[in-house]
């Protein structure tokens, strides 16, 4: 286990070579369930820590010595893994509105905790669902990373936001949700705090960014309606995902928060960002030598279309569930 340095792209590469050794569980052997011996007999939501983590909080020491050209650091941070109900077969948005609701604040917490510890600049949180991204096993969970670095992605979106503050004096993403409220055809979802919408430079078939409606920089920031709020949207979302073609939609959802490494960033504004493989009832989309190779992502379908099948979608499950 270690961190080595990309010069290319000047970040950090986390290797951890004793994640091959992750199981594929057949039904019946969870670890995640109640009498399993790995989890407490009776639980609501739980912190759990990674079997086969990327990061520690007392690394051994690097394999590798490293360099002036190419540095070496020991892999320090934490992964756990968060369990999001005792119950095997429930997904998101299958949970309860006040379930849900709580898991946000889970949520809250261990950003706090988390990034409260010395040497932890990131702490990322994130869900795989699916195994067309890579899930081994089928229980309710997210993940969390506390990098002891600011990853690439959030780094330049960190950048375009500071210089978008600079330039025009206020926040990007303020300004894209008074854009995408004002055209409307890319919406999904609005109200309660939170807007949902499809980027008009989606990548995926059905990407979605979900934003606060209020200038916040995390998870901390919010008020208790709001968590509210930000679990009504969750529900919705992933709710419309698994409405549009009759089974359990697989998705990575991302959420981008302030950094914990001591600084300031007034310019940063929170969001949620899905990206589901799924580009049609049967049909994955495949990052290829194009998306991977040279980060230019090629989109086939359209995103007003797009949006306008998961908002109908959405708004089924929410009147299905008297939130309409």
């Amino acid at each position: 286990m270690e961190l080595r340095w990309d010069p290319f792209l000047r970040t950090w590469v986390m290797m951890a070579s004793q994640r091959q050794e992750r199981p594929l569980l057949p039904e019946g052997q969870c670890p995640f369930c109640p009498g399993s011996g790995k989890v407490p007999d009776d639980y609501d939501i739980l912190a759990y820590e990674n079997d086969f983590p990327s990061l520690v909080l007392d690394p051994p020491r690097p394999d590798l010595a490293g360099d002036d050209l190419l540095p070496v650091r020991p892999s320090f941070g934490k992964c756990e893994v968060t369990l999001y109900s005792p119950h095997h077969g429930v997904t998101l948005p299958a949970l309860p509105l006040d379930h849900v609701t709580r898991l946000v604040e889970h949520w809250q917490e261990r950003y706090l905790a988390l990034g409260s510890v010395p040497g932890i600049e990131y702490v990322f949180i994130f869900e795989n669902r699916g195994e067309e991204v890579g899930v081994t096993i089928h229980h309710p969970h997210g993940q969390i990373y506390a990098y002891p670095f600011i990853p690439l992605r959030i780094r330049t979106e960190l950048a375009s936001m500071a210089e978008h503050w600079k330039d025009k004096g206020g926040c990007l993403v303020c300004d894209l949700l008074r854009h995408e409220r004002d055209d409307g055809s890319r919406l999904v979802c609005s109200g309660d705090g939170f807007t949902a919408f499809v980027p008009p430079w989606a990548q995926y078939g059905y990407d979605v960014i979900i934003a606060s409606n209020r200038h916040l920089g995390s998870l901390a920031d919010m008020d208790s309606a709001e968590t509210r709020g930000l679990a009504l949207a969750l529900k919705g979302v992933t709710g419309g995902y698994d409405a549009l073609f009759g089974f359990t939609f697989p998705y990575m959802m991302c959420m981008h928060q302030d950094p914990t490494d001591g600084g300031d960033y007034p310019h940063h504004h929170f969001h949620i960002e899905f990206y589901p493989p799924m580009r049609g009832r049967d049909k994955l989309k495949y990052s290829a030598s194009s998306e991977t190779g040279a980060w230019a992502h090629i989109n086939t379908t359209i995103p007003e279309e797009k949006a306008a099948e998961l908002r109908r979608a959405v708004e089924r499950k929410l009147e299905e569930w008297g939130e309409r």
